[in-house]
């Protein structure tokens, strides 16, 4: 995570949105852990910034997952608005972006 970031803002509504897809609080979490890339995702809201990340959780299952920044008592906390699992093509996808990404960047390009 971050060291921007000092936690997670749950409420009861995002803590059910994000369980219904079957993932867990704990994998969400972990996601923020470890390395994530972040994408903004404008048309999904007017009222707040929304960002899209895509992470692994420690068992090393590709997690999406919706989210906003909230500040709350000067904190910066990561607010989850949903999550899923990513489908096979999805992952196929990511991973070929992100070693495409690597290589352009070893390479110096």
């Amino acid at each position: 995570m971050s060291d921007s970031i000092a936690g997670f803002d749950w409420d009861e509504g995002n803590l059910t949105k994000c369980q219904s897809h079957g993932v867990t609080i704990s994998e969400i979490e972990a996601a923020f852990q470890n390395p994530i890339r972040v994408f903004p995702a404008p048309a999904h809201s007017a009222a707040e910034t929304r960002y899209v990340g895509i992470g692994r959780t420690t068992s090393g299952r590709h997690l999406l997952v919706a989210f906003t920044y909230r500040g709350i008592d000067k904190l910066r906390l990561v607010r989850p608005i949903s999550a899923r699992f990513m489908h096979e093509k999805e992952v196929s996808h990511y991973e070929e972006q992100t070693q495409a990404s690597e290589k352009a960047s070893s390479s110096g390009e």
